[in-house]
């Protein structure tokens, strides 16, 4: 089954009408697409959704899912998802049950990508197409000690897993795409452990974890978000993963894919996890 639920359109940083992903979609052959538009933040910022355009984003998903729930008979049928990506802020952004308790999202993905030190003085920006940002915050917030800045990145991710329980976990270990071997390595005991008491709180919350391919196809980082050595501990623990591709354009929507599946299978998975309707369901890799 082809599918994507990690998809931006223009109501955030995307560069087109949900429309276009969808002809997109059907050109593919796709059975499933799920719209996740970044949620509003409390500050101004070129990426998410303002906080007046949310109802109207629901509403135009939703009527495109029922437009393509009933198609005439020469149209090809695909199922439409409404969901979001919810980046969390410790003490900025609004809860995920109240988001989805009031908009009734398919699903949630759940993502840190700005960062927040201990005194709550600053924000990393950790995302974007600019490396200098990612340096500029390490120094300036975290003094430049990279344990201290990674550490603060691993500790938001586990608060928003064990208090908001979203749904999906979003490109869980993108701290490391401009990092590069410059500020710490994958391999020291102390990240370890950050990422063994993450895929913890994981394992209990029953998320399913994407394996993002944006990064790769991007050319910001070497491997998937997670990386080789993560997956493999998420299969020990039978952690169930879903391929996306992050799209932030039409022609992206399935971008990796076959390299994602490849490298899954070669570890040793036999399946992915697709959501049709609001159930999960395993789809052979």
């Amino acid at each position: 089954m082809n599918f994507n639920l990690h998809t931006h359109t223009r109501w955030s940083d995307g560069s087109s009408e949900p429309d276009r992903y969808i002809e997109e979609a059907l050109r593919q052959g796709f059975s499933v697409l799920g719209f996740s538009d970044h949620s509003p933040v409390p500050f101004e910022n070129s990426f998410a959704l303002k906080e007046k355009n949310l109802p109207l984003y629901c509403r135009s998903i939703r009527d495109l899912q029922k437009k393509h729930s009933t198609p005439s008979s020469a149209e090809k049928t695909i199922e439409i998802l409404l969901g979001i990506e919810i980046d969390f802020i410790p003490g900025l952004t609004a809860s995920f049950e109240e988001l989805s308790r009031k908009y009734h999202f398919d699903y949630t993905i759940g993502s840190v990508h700005l960062v927040r030190d201990e005194n709550h003085e600053g924000l990393w920006f950790i995302d974007g197409p600019d490396i200098s940002i990612y340096d500029d915050g390490i120094k300036s917030i975290f003094g430049g000690d990279g344990r201290r800045a990674v550490t603060a990145y691993y500790r938001q991710l586990q608060e928003m897993v064990s208090k908001h329980k979203p749904g999906i976990i979003g490109h869980l270990d993108k701290v490391k795409m401009y990092n590069r071997g410059r500020y710490f390595s994958e391999t020291d005991p102390w990240y370890i452990r950050l990422v063994d008491e993450t895929l913890d709180l994981i394992s209990a919350s029953g998320a399913v974890v994407e394996v993002n391919t944006r990064g790769l196809y991007k050319k910001r980082s070497e491997t998937f978000f997670p990386g080789p050595d993560i997956l493999k501990k998420i299969l020990k623990m039978k952690i169930p993963v879903t391929v996306s591709s992050d799209a932030h354009k039409p022609e992206e929507l399935s971008n990796l894919f076959e390299q994602a599946r490849f490298t899954l299978k070669s570890l040793g998975f036999i399946t992915q996890h697709v959501l049709t309707g609001k159930e999960w369901k395993e789809d052979p890799l």
